[in-house]
């Protein structure tokens, strides 16, 4: 086997790769359709538009802010970046999300400022709403999700927050 045998079959690979790749798929650019990643907090399940969420990632080790409120859990060193970290159960509820197998941490973007760190109870995945599901939405009741729950749908008989920061 020559050298050169390996070689062409990954500059192939990395060929066929790039070509695919260029094919998005029909639904994903389709007009209406809105994508996002689910998640809950507490009993309350929420959605982020997919374009807020830079990372969803394990909880880690903070460096507390002495003097500030208790939902802020502390800031964290993300790739040389330092990003604050919120309890939003603590936050929106006053009940602190208790850190266990599924906790995750949501980074998402905040304008040009950077990013702020959402700690919440577990993501569950991608979720995308129709123009249908978008139109029967309904507004929030709770006043303390009232500034960031722009309409609530419903997604397989359960009730998701369109949620904003």
């Amino acid at each position: 086997m020559s050298v050169e045998m390996p070689f062409a079959i990954l500059a192939e690979y990395e060929r066929l790769s790039l070509a695919h790749q260029a094919g998005v798929p029909e639904q994903i650019e389709a007009p209406g359709l809105w994508r996002g990643i689910a998640f809950r907090v507490g009993a309350r399940r929420l959605a982020s538009s997919i374009g807020e969420v830079n990372e969803i990632m394990v909880p880690q080790v903070l460096t507390p802010v002495p003097g500030t409120q208790p939902w802020l859990l502390g800031v964290a060193n993300v790739r040389g970046n330092l990003v604050p970290v919120v309890d939003l159960g603590l936050f929106l509820f006053g009940g602190a999300t208790l850190i266990g197998e599924r906790t995750r941490v949501l980074l998402v973007r905040q304008g040009n400022s950077g990013s702020v760190g959402l700690l919440v109870d577990e993501v569950s995945g991608q979720r995308s709403l129709t123009l249908e599901m978008q139109s029967d939405a309904e507004g929030e009741d709770d006043p303390r999700l009232q500034r960031f729950v722009e309409r609530n749908v419903r997604i397989e008989a359960q009730r998701l927050g369109v949620f904003s920061m």
